[in-house]
């Protein structure tokens, strides 16, 4: 299956604005953040696992155990803090 990514903030700026990736069936976001880290390169660095991320399923805040499906939007980005 096919999901549509969306990098935003500091991610952006590493990886683009947007990519695709292939997942077999019921993969899940951790398994997707996964995959993009095998990539290797600026994936590895900007998606590892010692960094905190935040995503996001069809724009709805989410955690790693979701599971995807063929269609879906998939966005990373760093947690943001205000004041």
């Amino acid at each position: 299956m096919h999901v549509q990514l969306r990098f935003f903030a500091s991610l952006r700026e590493a990886l683009g604005a947007a990519g695709e990736l292939t997942l077999p069936e019921g993969a899940t976001v951790g398994q997707a953040r996964d995959a993009l880290i095998a990539r290797g390169g600026p994936f590895d660095a900007a998606l590892a696992r010692g960094r905190a991320l935040r995503a996001a399923l069809n724009q709805t805040l989410c955690d790693e155990a979701a599971v995807l499906k063929a269609g879906d939007e998939l966005a990373f980005f760093p947690p943001v803090t205000g004041g």
